[in-house]
């Protein structure tokens, strides 16, 4: 009870100060941030808390030319807790992620409150190597292991959405190294290929691999994990980047994400990207195609589940002005494979986002307006496109 109230009371003490702003956050290692920290006379055990809220409100359309609302979206999207440090001195840290939304638990998915989002303890070799041994992002496509909490629109793109391969419980490596000016960092993952929160795995396991390199150097403050450059980099950062992962006999129709399979498939998933960002200029696109062996699955009565595999593109650029407002324009293209043609829609959203940094990405306000197409038809009266809006505010810290 004591310990409780304690965290309670330092947590809301928190809110108040004006110290909580701090690095950009990263999902693939123990950050220390500013403000809210604890740390034992010795040095030997140190934690430091953040939590981030997002409330929204959104609606979808009827179709394109009746503006009739089909659906509204006024929620809590994200509510977390997370909370980083180190025990015995810094080589042996960890993080641990909780989330508290609905939304944010895959309930509807899962069948079960999906509460843990990171669990997991780092060794750090060296400066420029460790491994992670838990629950947390592998090292996929990079708007997914961005974290929520620094994306530039109020949702990933659907590109993200159908082909990610987000988080799973394995043993994680990252070695990064220079030549001459420029930075390469090299990322692998041996996982379940199950996802987050399961009581059991099966035989098959997820290898996943990455390559990133950055010629010019490294971003301010992490910033090619983060988008739009709130940093205003004075010189041209750029990062180039490429990954594998194979899943063997997974049971879920995204890999680690999605509902039951009736059969365990395997799946490649091919993940390509690049950041680019100077003077308050930004420029993010990535490319991912996914290959499954057999993406079909039937119950004996009949029932259909399939995974999902096709490819996709998505750009995203922007502009922020002095005064701390981002203008931004996102292109998503997604189309389903020929085996799913019958089953999957060819879709694209244009998206305009409109975004005031109050406190850099811990404190903003977001205004998304999309048009989405369905099978390239972009007629107003066709039955498969529709308007769309946003407005969502985060507060962390």
């Amino acid at each position: 009870m004591r310990f409780t109230y304690f965290i309670s009371l330092f947590l809301f003490a928190g809110v108040l100060t004006h110290q909580a702003v701090a690095q950009t956050e990263v999902d693939e290692r123990s950050m220390q941030f500013k403000g809210l920290k604890f740390a034992s006379k010795d040095s030997l055990f140190f934690i430091n808390f953040r939590f981030r809220m997002q409330n929204r409100m959104g609606f979808v359309t009827e179709d394109a030319d009746d503006l009739g609302i089909r659906e509204w979206d006024a929620r809590v999207r994200r509510l977390r807790l997370r909370g980083d440090g180190y025990i015995l001195g810094e080589k042996l840290a960890y993080s641990v992620q909780l989330s508290f939304s609905r939304g944010d638990q895959d309930t509807d998915n899962t069948g079960v409150a999906n509460i843990v989002r990171d669990a997991v303890i780092f060794y750090h070799f060296t400066d420029n190597f460790y491994v992670a041994f838990g629950q947390n992002k592998l090292p996929g496509n990079r708007q997914r292991v961005n974290s929520s909490g620094q994306l530039q629109f109020a949702d990933r793109s659907i590109v993200n959405g159908a082909l990610t391969i987000d988080r799973d419980f394995g043993l994680k490596a990252y070695y990064t190294n220079t030549l001459g000016n420029a930075v390469y960092q090299l990322k692998g993952a041996i996982s379940t290929g199950e996802g987050r929160s399961v009581n059991t795995t099966d035989k098959g396991l997820a290898y996943t691999g990455r390559v990133e390199f950055l010629p010019f150097g490294s971003f301010t403050n992490d910033g090619d994990y983060s988008e739009g450059d709130l940093e205003r980099e004075q010189k041209p950062k750029l990062s180039l980047a490429g990954g594998y992962s194979y899943n063997k006999a997974t049971t879920n129709t995204g890999g680690q994400l999605g509902e039951d399979l009736f059969a365990p498939v395997d799946m490649k998933t091919f993940m390509f990207d690049a950041i680019f960002k100077y003077n308050g200029w930004a420029y993010a696109a990535e490319f991912i195609k996914r290959d499954v062996n057999n993406p079909l699955t039937y119950d004996s009565d009949g029932t259909l589940s399939y995974a999902y595999e096709g490819y996709g593109l998505n750009n995203q650029f922007s502009y922020i002005f002095k005064n701390n407002v981002e203008t931004a324009f996102r292109y998503s293209y997604l189309t389903p494979s020929k085996r799913l043609a019958n089953l999957e829609d060819t879709r694209e959203v244009y998206e305009l986002g409109l975004t005031k940094y109050l406190k850099g990405h811990k404190v903003k306000a977001q205004l998304n307006m999309s048009y989405n197409v369905g099978n390239q038809n972009y007629s107003l009266n066709h039955d498969k496109n529709y308007w769309g809006a946003m407005f969502q505010i985060e507060l962390g810290i």
